[in-house]
């Protein structure tokens, strides 16, 4: 699982609200299904899955135009 120099964006593709799941798992080469049952588990269990997206959304940059 490395992510062999690439850049921690959000995904333009791959992406339901803001893409920081399809990002996510571009970055860490995983299906984007995974990361987005780990934001629910987040959500759900601890709470802090909203505000975890939230400060990705944020903070993480657009992925360039190709």
């Amino acid at each position: 699982m490395s992510n062999n120099g690439k850049k921690l964006t959000k995904s333009r593709t791959d992406k339901k609200i803001s893409g920081v799941c399809g990002g996510l798992a571009e970055y860490f080469g995983v299906d984007s299904i995974w990361i987005r049952l780990a934001w629910l588990v987040l959500l759900f269990c601890f709470g802090t899955g909203i505000l975890l997206y939230i400060a990705f959304a944020l903070i993480m940059p657009e992925a360039p135009k190709e």
